[in-house]
């Protein structure tokens, strides 16, 4: 859905993180895995994934309608759930990988470098040149 379409500010948020790691080269489906209710089971999601956020969404619901559940999983465990939108649990998830001092998915390290050195100013003096070409056009 284009973001001129909709007024929700949290499906626009989940639109610039995904873009943010488009334009970085990185794939948003790797860390932010999406569901219907219909493929899950009792509650629990069946993401195959071992680090990221899940997605769960009511079958036929529109974009704009917000997620039946939102979570995020560490180490193939699911350690949050009921976040509530994607930025919140891209916003925890970071937060979490930065306060246990994990390495970045290789997925998304770019897009956690964007958020870490250039939005939250953690570290901003060294980055990486993909980082530099892009604070360079912000800052236009």
């Amino acid at each position: 859905m284009p973001l001129t379409q909709t007024d929700n500010t949290d499906v626009k948020r989940e639109c610039i993180l995904k873009a943010l790691s488009v334009y970085l080269n990185e794939d948003p489906e790797k860390v932010v895995k999406e569901r219907m209710d219909s493929d899950v089971d009792n509650g629990q999601a069946e993401i195959e994934t071992v680090f990221g956020v899940f997605v769960i969404r009511r079958e036929g619901a529109a974009r704009d309608d917000g997620p039946e559940d939102v979570g995020i999983i560490l180490e193939g465990v699911q350690v949050l759930s009921e976040l509530g939108n994607v930025p919140v649990a891209v916003a925890m998830l970071f937060a979490l990988v930065y306060a246990l001092n994990l390495s970045y998915t290789p997925e998304w390290k770019y897009a956690f470098e964007a958020l870490q050195k250039l939005i939250m100013g953690l570290d901003g003096q060294r980055l990486s040149k993909k980082l530099q070409v892009l604070k360079t056009l912000l800052a236009r």
